[in-house]
């Protein structure tokens, strides 16, 4: 019959176990100086060796000649432990054997002396399965178990185990395996298998396996499954994913404000019967990768990436500011939170998630407002080198990251033109002199508010006051009714002369607009 190769292949000793040198180094000085705990609990996420490295432990106690703490694997006992012959080597599936009769049969099995090793092992697998009344049963036998018995308990979700089961054990952490050492690992046993591997389909069931070696290797079999050379396509085909280079036309299109591009990814993930969700997962570790680069000084450090890889992260994420990734990573978790609800539309939902990446103002989550703040001090700083100059004299709160305009607004003048001319398109408005104290009087209140007074521009007209406003969200700060009624308070205190609420109108305009002549404004109406 045959055997699965991550059987095949499973250590036989613990210099052979990959990845896990922090833990197998200790094992094996506690065997050659017969140091060895009466309990363990190893934990970690599937297939970093947890059970193999319960099964070497129960070998190496009980080895007749044990090589520098690791097990000879030619003696008797060990080899009637790999064939699952001793009786003494009792492994335990928690998942199935959850009550607290089969505990009870354990403490009654313990009294009694091996049959034929020199100490008796119990290997239970997922003990964070066992009920609460089993639990309690296993305490005191794992307090005080006799003195040629060990317990190795393995499990994926230690925040189970009481922790009264916790304190009775000597715990180690086995950590998720890196993909270098996962890749190495598969072309050696490729290279004594016969296949052919390539370096880059090795790191990508690396990468597919998520640090685990037991998933890696059940991953090399099923691609080489036809016999067939092994190369990056024969992965993405047998896993269904898509690879980095849908991602990474998705971000481009969304740096482009490409919606053709963008419809056109999802077209092709969906028409080519691979699962959208995983293309998703794709595009969220992009996204992740890029935030690294974005906010960290040593991005190498926190990244599994090839040189070719991390160049085209790097350009990818100059294009972007911290803020607007922060928005597409929140938009893209809660559109797969969307796809996994029972009857969503994947598709939809991943292309309505782009398309708001595309353009914050479809975005009404508090990330977008943030992000299209932090556009609007970009703008800000770009104009310090057209008649912008930082504010002087005492700062007010909010005005730090502000600018001030080095002419005032009583210095600008209208264009001269014929007088008649000026009638028929309008007369001059006279500037509001009092508007930038009003902002400043604001801004010691209320600092969100300040930039946008402090960017925008007052005139006088026939039927009250126009307030010229900077795009939509200068509009909706300013244009409320607790701000009319500020207003009005503050023209009587500055200019002796109140203003009614309702003699302010507020008008949106375009930054080209802010810098034109007051001629050139847009009408009232």
């Amino acid at each position: 019959m045959h055997q699965a190769l991550y059987r095949k292949w499973r250590p036989k000793s613990f210099d052979s176990v990959y990845g896990q040198e922090h833990i197998t180094s200790v094992l094996k000085y506690e065997v050659k100086n017969d140091r060895c705990s009466h309990a363990y609990l190893f934990c970690g996420s599937r297939g970093t060796g947890k059970t193999t490295c319960a099964k070497l432990l129960a070998k190496a106690v009980n080895c007749l000649s044990p090589e520098d703490g690791n097990p000879c694997g030619v003696c008797e006992a060990c080899r009637a432990i790999e064939t699952e012959t001793a009786t003494d080597v009792v492994e335990m599936d928690a998942a199935s054997n959850t009550g607290v009769d089969y505990i009870r049969d354990i403490r009654e099995a313990v009294m009694y002396a091996p049959s034929m090793l020199k100490n008796r092992v119990y290997i239970i697998d997922e003990v964070h399965m066992l009920t609460q009344s089993a639990f309690n049963a296993l305490l005191k036998t794992l307090e005080e178990p006799p003195s040629q018995v060990i317990f190795i308990l393995a499990t994926t979700e230690q925040q189970k185990i009481p922790a009264t089961i916790l304190s009775r054990c000597q715990r180690f952490e086995f950590r998720r395996i890196a993909s270098d050492v996962i890749a190495k690992r598969l072309l050696y046993i490729a290279e004594n298998e016969s296949f052919i591997l390539s370096p880059d389909a090795a790191r990508l069931i690396a990468r597919a396996s998520q640090g685990g070696m037991r998933d890696a290797i059940s991953l090399l079999e099923l691609c080489a499954g036809e016999g067939k050379e092994i190369g990056a396509d024969t992965v993405r085909a047998v896993t269904g994913a898509l690879g980095r280079e849908q991602a990474t036309l998705a971000v481009r299109a969304i740096l482009s404000k490409d919606a053709d591009a963008l419809f056109s990814v999802i077209a092709e993930t969906t028409e080519s019967s691979k699962e959208i969700t995983v293309f998703w997962q794709e595009l969220m570790d992009l996204y992740r990768d890029m935030l690294v680069f974005k906010t960290t000084k040593h991005p190498g450090l926190y990244l599994d990436l090839t040189p070719d890889e991390e160049e085209t992260i790097r350009t990818l994420s100059d294009g972007f500011d911290t803020a607007t990734l922060i928005r597409h990573c929140t938009l893209a978790e809660n559109a797969l939170s969307g796809m996994q609800r029972a009857g969503a539309s994947k598709r939809l939902c991943a292309e309505m998630a782009l398309l708001k990446m595309c353009d914050e103002k479809l975005d009404t989550l508090p990330e977008g407002i943030v992000a299209r703040l932090s556009a609007l001090e970009e703008k800000l700083a770009a104009l310090t080198a057209n008649g912008f100059t930082p504010t002087a004299g005492k700062v007010t709160p909010g005005e730090n990251v502000m600018l001030k305009r080095s002419v005032k607004p009583e210095e600008v003048k209208a264009p001269s033109m014929p007088s008649d001319t000026k009638k028929a398109v309008r007369s001059s408005p006279k500037p509001v002199t009092w508007w930038i104290e009003a902002a400043k009087r604001v801004g010691e209140k209320n600092p969100s508010v300040f930039p946008f007074m402090k960017l925008s521009r007052a005139y006088e007209s026939e039927n009250g006051i126009n307030v010229y406003v900077e795009g939509e969200i200068g509009m909706m700060m300013l244009d409320t009714p607790e701000m009319r009624r500020t207003l009005s308070e503050l023209s009587a205190a500055l200019s002796g002369t109140p203003v009614p609420e309702s003699a302010f109108k507020f008008i949106q305009t375009g930054p080209q607009d802010i810098q034109k002549p007051i001629d050139d404004l847009p009408d009232e109406t």
